[in-house]
């Protein structure tokens, strides 16, 4: 998508970018990762108003095909004799393929949320411009469509017992997938307000409300549309711009709904905290010492509200301001047996400069930019934040940089690391290993809404960048990026992913938008590669249409993901020369209660003989171990198995552990002596 919309075109759609501050294009080759310079003074009122006069000389239609251009020197795009390069399009018949990946299921949004028409003239398009203030008779037909697309789009995913939760723009769906090839929706709540990620802890269910159309009731019926500009301001573009935000209303809510959900059919709003900027994301954090309490980190990126709206909000520069909502994220502390009570109880200042105290203590270093490389820009806001509460840690994906955090004190969380990269665009998402020694990183350059995919588009911007973590310092390892080129009317960039629980690996299955979904091994951070993958056609060959898979998770046994335009889409992994079904079955063996990604479980698996498996086919696949001694392995697990865990036989595995384990302090690599040293502990205690 073009980076540059008219300022009040940004203001009003703020809500519904993904990632606003991500929305970038092309540039010239940047150096490698760099380190964040010392704390700089915010941008001055002459600069800013020097870029928004830049945005908006440049209106237009930014949903219409952008093709790329020349690659930048020294960098590679991606392949388009790929299979996934040239599928057929459509909305619910569009061409796929896939390696390694089953489809199962479709589930189609229910009718509430369709917008039902692709007339840009429709009068539920005018009726949901109007709710949304977003009805500029100056907006081409083609984005009025989109736009009112948007708010019916699908979001995040959470997860509890047999129960599915999916987030969207319009409110949200909860289905039941005790089978998952035959997944249900149970109920959905109606409650407008965007972007409407969702988390859930026992009987409470989280949704994040950023849109200046959300309202307390959950009402449809929006607010009045702001007042259009003065002419004189329109028309003289020597003027600063202002950002020229909604009217103060005293029903308005932007923040954390929270919601009874101890009857799942029928949710119950019980609390409904508010924000100075809403809520973009959130993150439910869980405090081992504090049972009687959950905690939500807030990350709002869009405009801060009026003071008149909500008391104590202020979007001034923290020179203006020591008190502004900028530069910071909210805690909110929820009483598990009262979250009526639920209330922010911090507003950490996580990218504030230890040494001199300026709120404004990390900046983007530079990145790439339409015109080529552009200057250093303040991150005043996270995008994601995934907690790792195992190892006290915390990844912030915070616009200019990746950040992080000691989580061990919940309410007052303090970085103690930070990162940028000029190939990046927008810091979104972040995931660990589950050995907490790597972070993932994913950047969503073009704001979730920009072809970026393409032949011609580097491999480096939009990617994921892998990072290798010790002693609470962050080293660069590589980038992945999705290896397939998309065409110029699907979006594509690099989304939400959370790991697939095969022992002895690392390895996350991540959306990519109308990329599909692509699954990752980064067990060697340096060399990370796609062993699956699945994929559509676009869903507009002439325009680009916001669509493809938000979020793709692995649950139990399945990978669910949401799928933006068309609803819900439900996968199992199948083998392939990189997977292998016993290292499937390893997986499955890990089952949780509830899954919210971006709070992070430490996975354990069980002590069977299947799990050893997976490690024997790994050390087979790498020839770390001799195909005699894997073939003598194989027969005696079999034998073992066989006989029903007899003692004979079991007593045969556990003679064979000393010299797996000997084999470990000769293996070549980190991974496969670990994988030695797993398998020798599992031959001394083996279970069926």
């Amino acid at each position: 998508m073009n980076r540059s919309l008219s300022l009040t075109m940004r203001v009003l759609l703020c809500a519904f970018l993904l990632g606003i501050g991500g929305m970038r294009t092309q540039a010239q080759n940047p150096p490698a990762p760099s380190t964040p310079p010392t704390a700089q003074a915010p941008a001055d009122a002459s600069k800013d108003a020097d870029k928004d006069k830049k945005d908006d000389d440049d209106d237009g239609n930014p949903f219409a095909p952008e093709p790329a251009p020349t690659l930048p020197p020294g960098m590679k795009g991606s392949d388009a004799s790929d299979p996934r390069a040239k599928l057929t399009p459509g909305l619910y018949d569009a061409g796929e393929t896939s390696m390694g990946m089953k489809h199962l299921a479709l589930i189609k949004k229910p009718d509430a949320f369709q917008l039902g028409t692709s007339d840009p003239e429709a009068e539920k398009v005018k009726k949901t411009l109007s709710q949304l203030g977003m009805n500029n008779p100056k907006m081409p037909k083609e984005m009025n469509l989109v736009i009112a697309q948007l708010a019916f789009a699908n979001s995040d995913l959470a997860f509890q017992g047999n129960h599915l939760f999916q987030g969207n723009f319009y409110g949200m769906n909860i289905f039941d997938i005790t089978n998952p090839a035959n997944a249900k929706l149970l109920t959905s709540i109606v409650c407008p307000g965007g972007q409407g990620d969702v988390s859930v802890y026992k009987n409470l269910m989280f949704m994040s409300v950023e849109m200046p159309n959300g309202r307390l009731d959950c009402g449809v019926e929006g607010f009045p549309p702001a007042p259009p500009p003065p002419a004189d301001e329109a028309k003289d573009k020597s003027k600063e711009k202002k950002r020229r935000i909604p009217a103060a209303q005293k029903d308005r809510f932007r923040g954390v709904r929270i919601f009874d959900i101890s009857d799942i059919r029928n949710p119950k709003q019980v609390a409904a905290v508010q924000t100075c900027r809403g809520s973009h994301t959130h993150t439910l954090v869980l405090d081992p010492n504090d049972k009687d309490n959950v905690y939500i980190y807030v990350s709002g990126t869009s405009f801060v509200r009026q003071t008149e709206e909500l008391a104590g909000c202020s979007g001034e520069k923290p020179d203006k301001d020591p008190n502004t909502a900028l530069f910071r994220i909210d805690v909110i502390k929820v009483p598990v047996a009262a979250p009526q009570e639920a209330k922010i109880v911090s507003s950490p200042r996580v990218f504030i400069d230890a040494r001199t105290g300026a709120m404004n203590g990390l900046s983007n270093g530079g990145t790439h930019g339409k015109k080529g490389p552009e200057k250093p820009s303040d991150t005043d806001q996270c995008h994601d934040i995934t907690v790792y509460s195992a190892i006290g840690l915390a990844a912030g994906a915070c616009s200019g940089n990746g950040i992080l955090l000691d989580v061990k004190d919940p309410v007052h969380p303090k970085r103690v690391d930070a990162v940028n990269d000029p190939n990046y665009s927008y810091w979104h998402s972040a995931s660990f290993s589950n050995d907490g020694s790597k972070v993932v990183f994913t950047d969503e350059w073009g704001g979730g809404l920009g072809a970026r995919c393409r032949e011609n588009d580097p491999n480096k911007w939009g990617a994921d960048a892998i990072f290798s973590l010790k002693d609470d310092k962050l080293t660069f390892a590589n980038y992945y990026k999705l290896p397939a080129a998309q065409g110029d009317t699907e979006n594509c960039v690099a989304h939400n992913g959370s790991l697939v629980p095969v022992p002895g690996r690392d390895i996350e299955v991540q959306a990519w938008y109308q990329g599909g979904i692509s699954v990752m091994d980064f067990t060697d951070p340096s060399h990370p590669f796609e062993i699956a993958y699945f994929d559509r056609g676009p869903i507009d060959p002439k325009m680009l249409v916001l669509g493809g898979d938000w979020s793709a998770y692995w649950y139990n046994g399945n990978v669910y993901a949401s799928e933006i335009a068309r609803g819900l889409d439900i996968f199992e992994l199948t083998p392939t020369k990189d997977l292998t079904q016993n290292e499937l079955d390893a997986a499955k063996t890990v089952k949780v209660s509830e899954l919210n990604v971006q709070n992070q479980q430490k996975i354990e698996w069980p002590a069977k003989l299947v799990v050893a498996k997976a490690y024997l086919d790994q050390l087979s696949r790498s020839q770390a171990m001799p195909a005699d001694q894997v073939a003598n392995l194989q027969k005696a697990i079999h034998d073992a198995e066989a006989s029903h865990m007899s003692r004979g036989k079991v007593k045969n595995l556990q003679k064979m552990a000393p010299s797996v384990e000997k084999s470990a302090a000769t293996a070549k690599t980190p991974a496969d002596a670990a994988r030695f040293r797993a398998l020798a502990k599992m031959l001394e205690h083996p279970v069926a």
